[in-house]
């Protein structure tokens, strides 16, 4: 099995429904141009109130992918 070498890329997603849904839609977003998605890691989870209750969820994520030789 040959090693492989990956490449980080760090991206923010966004949803007005939950954690889930805004690490999905980056994953979504990010396999549209990226190649080779191997895994991803969730780095940093926050969210907007807006008069008393969540507004939207916003997560930081890297995601790796294989580079091709």
């Amino acid at each position: 099995m040959a090693d492989n070498v990956y490449k980080k890329v760090e991206l923010v997603g966004t949803s007005k429904k939950s954690y889930e849904e805004a690490i999905q839609n980056a994953i979504t977003r990010a396999s549209k141009t990226l190649r080779n998605l191997d895994w991803f890691e969730v780095k940093e989870m926050r969210g907007a109130v807006s008069k008393g209750k969540v507004a939207s969820y916003q997560v930081v994520l890297s995601i790796g992918f294989r580079l091709e030789d």
